[in-house]
């Protein structure tokens, strides 16, 4: 059994059976890559089904310090490797999650620390350094264009409720064990973090399977329309359709509850699922809401396939322990600083 969302599941940086990073593709490779073309099922489409890891090192957004750089060279990404092995191999420096891995070889302290572990970085998992330097692929900066007035505020709100909850409804969806949300990004199981996925096909749907929250979204591929726009779901009303050999995945109709970075029931979200090779695919996300962001974005991830069987992700619903736990805390907190605010 998968230890519980909350607790992050650990990482593990070591030498997995992947091609070595760094390494140069041959002119014979790339032909072989471009006349690769994908399995199919028996009512004709690309084959997408089985079980597949997101586990990449690259951050979501591009640091400050390769601003202009959308890649690193190959002996760039080769040091990388070696300097995350000297700091989380070793069980010297604390658990790094989300963009931390990257962050510290980016910097290479002596020892990376993280002033909210609660443990060491001794069982670390297989992240994959590439010579991307964002996720992000458009806009060029690799950055998440601004946020609107009104989604910055609202961002705000949000994160103020999370660091002093007074209700269970701001300690979020994922901390209650309710829903992971859709897409699957920004340090949460997404980019920095191990994301296991399950593709299921059949005539007239797809299915994909998230490991973390148990959670299945049915995606009819028949040309059905979407929902009444006043039917809101916490994953949004999904609807696909092939485009070529890519399958095209477009939600809309979000909750104001789903709180995807500051978005909510505007958020519009395509995504493409595109079988690059016999053991990947890449996964491309678009997120258009302009209540919170100047302009579209678009991320990209790698998956790879993997042999693994999905277990039991053991998080339950209303998440009691660490929810009461927070609420307690943050009132005692309160009420310290209220009782020192009248000594005054």
């Amino acid at each position: 059994m998968r230890r519980e969302a909350c607790l992050v599941a650990l990482l593990v940086l070591t030498s997995a059976p992947h091609a070595a990073l760094g390494q140069v593709r041959s002119p014979s490779a790339d032909t072989a890559a471009r006349n690769w073309s994908p399995p199919r099922t028996p009512d004709g489409q690309p084959d997408l089904q089985g079980v597949w890891l997101i586990h990449t090192a690259t951050p979501l957004e591009r640091p400050k310090a390769l601003e202009g750089r959308a890649r690193l060279t190959d002996d760039e990404v080769a040091e990388f490797r070696r300097r995350a092995a000297r700091l989380f191999g070793t069980g010297n420096s604390d658990f790094a999650v989300g963009d931390g891995v990257f962050q510290a070889v980016l910097t290479n302290p002596e020892r990376y620390t993280n002033a909210n572990s609660t443990h060491g970085a001794t069982d670390m998992i297989d992240l994959e350094f590439d010579n991307r330097t964002s996720l992000i692929v458009d806009p060029e900066d690799g950055r998440v264009p601004a946020l609107t007035p009104e989604g910055r505020d609202r961002q705000a709100a949000t994160n103020a409720a999370f660091r002093r909850p007074s209700i269970p409804a701001d300690v979020g969806n994922a901390l209650r064990c309710l829903s992971w949300g859709v897409p699957r990004l920004g340090g949460r199981y997404g980019s920095g973090d191990m994301s296991y996925y399950q593709i299921f096909q059949s005539p007239g749907y797809v299915v994909l399977f998230m490991e973390t929250g148990h959670e299945a979204r049915v995606i009819p591929i028949d040309g059905r329309a979407h929902l009444s726009p006043a039917i809101r779901q916490w994953n949004g009303d999904s609807r696909g359709r092939w485009e070529g050999d890519t399958l095209v995945v477009e939600t809309r109709n979000f909750s104001r509850n789903s709180y995807f970075m500051g978005a909510t029931e505007q958020l519009h979200l395509v995504e493409r699922f595109t079988r690059t090779g016999p053991d990947t695919i890449d996964y491309q996300m678009t997120m258009t809401d302009p209540t919170t962001w100047a302009r579209p974005w678009t991320a990209m991830m790698p998956m790879r396939a993997r042999q693994e069987t999905l277990y039991e992700f053991a998080c339950h619903e209303g998440n009691y322990h660490i929810m009461s736990g927070m609420l307690v805390g943050s009132r005692v907190q309160q009420e310290a600083e209220a009782a020192a605010e009248r000594r005054r």
